[in-house]
């Protein structure tokens, strides 16, 4: 064990009062760079030293494996041996595995590994949903929330309308496969992770003689990124400490962005209420990043909104000056990419490492062009926290289909083609809801943008031509590499960092994504990982955007709404950015009662589903008519063209002019201009 000194060494004034705060609650506000895991080890260690607790008595949890082994090496570093540093689901695991045969009897169940799906594909089926894998990894992730979120099968609808889920499927339909699902794993005796906690908890909650050994074993408890905690992993917590208060939690609610699993901010910021004696620390010096990222990072979150005025950190920079960070504005993504391969390059000939720099998007179908461009260029990559563009199962399936319609020489605009044959793979006119499909749809949609582009690039472009493309892209993007830059997502990034970062395709639409759009809370989750983004990077920074996705195209894209007020007055794009203020837009409401809407299918047709129809029904036989005609006309499936949903909104609202139309949700651009003349013309009586 170190010297009292030496572990006091090198700790600044808030990161020592943490360490020497006395035994019982303890909150540690740890902005991002601030050195919340130094400090959280060295109050390990410092409890440990001052005698006020064994280093067995210690339980420490955190949120990924990598966390808890490196929280655990820096322990070992200390002195320390004997202390727990865990996940919430390994420490779980552990405890069931000795207290099972007292609690329930018997041999163990067995926890769930690849027969997950399968159950669900059980329950679906007998729900009469889609058993496709996108399908059914939506209808797992909404069981994990619900589980996640201590909801009960019958309470799910009610809970789903509350938190404006988008729901893979009907919310009844999602209670059966639910309550299905839990049937099946029960007769299967099986357990899911989400037991590991329920099964853990209830243990601990009725058997008094296990909480009293258990509690007996564990004395101190220390939670990392206690913002991303989730009601059953607060109910957990809350077993283990019974009526006790030793207890050190650290966090940060600015970078709470993983809501859509459950978790919530709130123990964090209700901390102090909850425990009025507990020390409250705020971390905001930061050693992480230069002061010109961290002055970005602190002018991106200052604009929160619904943020207590306690839980506001405003990070000061510690390290010496860098370069201020970039913004960029380009005419297509092509371009963007290709600049940003291009700076790439140069960092690395400056001497920069391809390991320390990263390309961060919003969604998983954005990569596809970087990859592209990096390839070009020579540039080794590697994608972190998915399958590379053309690896990915649906892009796969598409080449296959692409394949086989190419070889019978299809006629017409080759976006128009692409799209047809895409279609009969799952590719639909609107985003269809759940995380998986919404991933499927987009990657599907990028490779018709690709052909988009293509069009716009190579005359006489058509459907052979597309394919040899797409496979040239493969095989250049093939080749395995150990060493590379990073590709990831914004939230596969979180707890990550690197020396540069780009930030990329940073426009409406995409952050914040689409379908957050007229819901504050889930806007402000969207800015917080931009926050997260800007504080990853240690020294350069850049931040780009495209105004249209393919070459020549349509500049119909707006940079995003989070960068009002950041670019710089000198830049080239500040007078555009001043001149396209964003107005928030208000929650949609009701057009009969007024109450808000909250699920898709009610904003589409802009009324609460137990408020009465005024359809007009002869105008409804009209459009259904018209839409087979234009469907045969295209071939191309009749939703394509329109959703049921669409149809009997416009004929309920019967719209008379383009603004009317355009604000039927799902009614877009290119909507607009392939049907919006024969639809207002069918409103009006005119054919």
């Amino acid at each position: 064990m170190l010297r009292m000194d030496r572990l006091l060494e090198g700790l600044d004034p808030e990161q020592r009062a943490a360490v020497e705060a006395p035994r019982g609650p303890v909150c540690v506000l740890a902005g991002a760079g601030t050195g919340k895991t130094r400090t959280i080890t060295h109050r390990i260690a410092y409890l440990v030293q001052r005698g006020h607790v064994s280093a067995g008595q210690v339980l420490a949890v955190t949120f990924t494996a990598r966390a808890a082994g490196e929280m655990r090496t820096r322990l070992r570093a200390l002195g320390v041996h004997g202390a727990q540093a865990r996940t919430f689901h390994a420490a779980a695991l552990r405890q069931l595995r000795y207290f099972w045969p007292r609690v329930v009897g018997g041999e163990q169940w067995q926890l769930i590994d690849r027969n997950k799906l399968r159950l669900v594909a059980q329950a679906a089926n007998r729900a009469g949903l889609s058993t496709e894998s996108d399908s059914l990894r939506d209808l797992a992730g909404e069981i994990e929330w619900s589980k996640a979120s201590l909801v009960a099968p019958e309470d799910y609808p009610a809970a789903a309308a509350r938190t404006s889920r988008d729901t893979p499927a009907p919310a009844e339909q999602v209670v059966q496969v639910y309550r299905t699902y839990e049937e099946l794993k029960n007769q299967a005796q099986l357990l899911d992770f989400d037991d590991l906690l329920l099964h853990t908890a209830a243990a601990l909650e009725e058997h008094g003689e296990v909480a009293e050994e258990f509690r007996d074993r564990y004395r101190c408890f220390v939670v990392d990124e206690y913002q991303d905690v989730t009601p059953l992993q607060q109910r957990v917590l809350d077993a283990w400490l019974g009526e006790r208060d030793d207890l050190t939690v650290v966090g940060d609610a600015n970078q709470t962005i993983y809501s859509f699993a459950g978790a919530s901010p709130r123990p964090l910021l209700d901390f102090p209420r909850r425990f009025p004696a507990a020390a409250v620390v705020r971390l905001e010096r930061d050693y992480r990043s230069t002061p010109q990222v961290v002055e970005l990072a602190n002018d991106v979150i200052k604009s929160a909104r619904g943020r207590p005025a306690g839980s506001r950190l405003r990070l000061i920079g510690q390290r010496p000056d860098g370069p201020k960070p970039t913004f960029t504005e380009f005419d297509d993504e092509s371009l963007e990419a290709a600049a940003v391969a291009q700076r790439v390059k140069a960092l690395l000939d400056e001497g920069v490492a391809a390991s320390e720099i990263a390309v961060l998007y919003r969604v998983n179908a954005q990569s596809e062009v970087f990859e592209q461009a990096l390839a070009e260029v020579g540039v080794p990559y590697q994608v972190r926290g998915g399958e590379r563009f053309f690896q990915r199962a649906e892009v796969r399936q598409a080449m296959v289909a692409l394949r086989s319609a190419a070889a019978h020489e299809p006629t017409g605009e080759l976006p128009k083609v692409v799209r047809e044959v895409l279609a009969g793979i799952g590719l639909t006119d609107e985003p269809p809801a759940g995380g998986s499909a919404r991933e499927k749809w987009e990657s599907l949609l990028a490779l018709v943008e690709l052909a988009e582009e293509l069009v716009t690039t190579v005359d006489g472009a058509d459907l052979p031509k597309f394919v040899t493309e797409l496979e040239l892209r493969a095989e250049a993007q093939h080749p395995p590499t150990v060493e590379g830059v990073t590709l990831a997502s914004l939230h596969a990034a979180k707890g990550l960092e690197w020396d540069a970062v780009f930030l990329v395709g940073l426009v409406e639409g995409t952050l914040p994504i689409q379908h957050a759009d007229g819901d504050e809370a889930a806007v402000e989750e969207e800015r917080r990982l931009l926050y997260v983004g800007v504080t990853r990077a240690r020294v350069h920074l850049w931040l780009s955007w495209a105004l249209a996705r393919a070459a020549g195209g349509r500049r119909y894209r707006r940079r995003s709404r989070f960068l009002y007020g950041l670019v710089p007055e000198d830049h080239p794009a500040s007078r555009a950015v001043k001149r396209e203020p964003l107005q928030r837009k208000p929650k949609p409401q009701c057009r009969v009662c007024g109450s808000a809407l909250v699920d898709a299918r009610s904003i589409k047709l802009s009324r609460c589903a137990s408020c009465p129809s005024d359809v007009d029904e002869e105008l409804l036989a009209k459009l259904r008519a018209w839409r087979a005609d234009r469907a045969r006309e295209l071939k191309v499936p009749a939703y394509v063209v329109f959703t049921d949903a669409t149809l009997v909104a416009i004929a309920e609202q019967r719209p008379e002019d383009v603004a009317g139309l355009v604000a039927i949700s799902g009614i877009g651009a290119s909507k607009l201009d392939r049907f919006g003349d024969d639809v207002l013309s069918l409103v009006r009586g005119e054919r």
